[in-house]
């Protein structure tokens, strides 16, 4: 087993984006879950990456192995439940942006449980990260993320956090107990506007920003949308202005941002490049349909970057 730099940890899933072809009738068929997108993101800007999670013994979840395996993730840590399924999900696009419809409950994810925390991979990582979305999929699940978070501290390895709300995996006031605390715990947190938001009842992206730190967080990157970004740590604090882009789909890009982001910081950068390197991978991102196949490769940010300057 190779160490890594990041082990992510959550739910994968196929994915069906709706086209503008055949009267909406035609799907392109991808990969999204918020924690994969995320790995693959970092892995893409050049970090060694690995992912935590299990898998359906069934064609969507060999689809996922084998993109996992060309995109450079190493997914020793996943696990293969013959008696579930692999998750999938339908992204429908209208006048008010993207809609999600999820396939998931009782899939082989959310059947993880403590007892499966792999304990040595997570110690030879330096960024354990997870999500809201991987904590409410299930009670086991949601377990599972505290067990590894516990197992993180012990192993002096950071912990990242997108919160990632799902309002229809459980209830407002769960998510708002759990994320808080796992605030608390997190060295590295990724929330984004509209998330936070909901959990505190803050609106101001400097009080948000504040709370954060204050819960525990040492380095907050706020996700603004088209706003940008407000990166912080307790000494510093930035607004990453929006990456120009001709958006055709959002689907993943706040899990492009956080992949890039924290490749970014476990590579050296300081919080000012890290943010505006991320600001640039997840507008890049928006430029094509789906949440995987747009994700840019670092040369591509880099060229960006680079034109934006000239």
């Amino acid at each position: 087993m190779p160490a890594v730099d990041i082990l992510a940890y959550g739910e994968p899933m196929v994915e069906f984006n709706q086209t503008g072809d055949g009267q909406g009738r035609l799907y392109l068929q991808g990969f999204g879950g918020d924690s994969s997108n995320f790995a693959i993101a970092a892995s893409r800007q050049g970090a060694r990456v690995g992912y935590w999670s299990a898998l359906g013994d069934d064609a969507n979840g060999r689809m996922l192995r084998a993109l996992w395996a060309s995109e450079g993730v190493d997914d020793s840590a996943v696990a293969t439940d013959a008696g579930a399924f692999t998750a999938i999900y339908f992204v429908t696009h209208g006048a008010s942006g993207h809609e999600f419809h999820f396939y998931r409950a009782g899939s082989a994810a959310s059947r993880i449980a403590p007892a499966g925390v792999p304990r040595d991979r997570i110690a030879a990582a330096k960024v354990l990260h997870l999500s809201g979305i991987s904590l409410a999929i299930s009670s086991s699940a949601c377990d599972a993320g505290y067990a590894a978070i516990e197992a993180a501290h012990d192993a002096g390895v950071q912990v990242s956090f997108d919160t990632n709300l799902r309002r229809k995996l459980w209830s407002l006031d769960r998510a708002r107990a759990v994320m808080t605390d796992v605030l608390r715990r997190c060295d590295i947190a990724l929330p984004s506007y509209d998330d936070i938001t909901a959990i505190t009842g803050l609106t101001d992206p400097e009080a948000i920003v504040d709370h954060c730190l204050t819960l525990g967080a040492r380095v907050v990157a706020l996700k603004l949308g088209a706003e940008g970004a407000l990166v912080a740590s307790a000494a510093e604090r930035h607004h990453i202005a929006a990456f120009p882009c001709d958006p055709v789909d959002a689907t993943g890009a706040g899990d492009t941002f956080g992949g890039a982001f924290v490749a970014r910081l476990v590579a050296g950068d300081g919080l000012l490049e890290a943010g505006r390197y991320a600001a640039a991978a997840a507008a890049l991102s928006t430029q094509g349909w789906g949440a995987v196949e747009p994700i840019p490769h670092a040369n591509a940010v880099r060229a960006a970057l680079a034109g934006s300057q000239s």
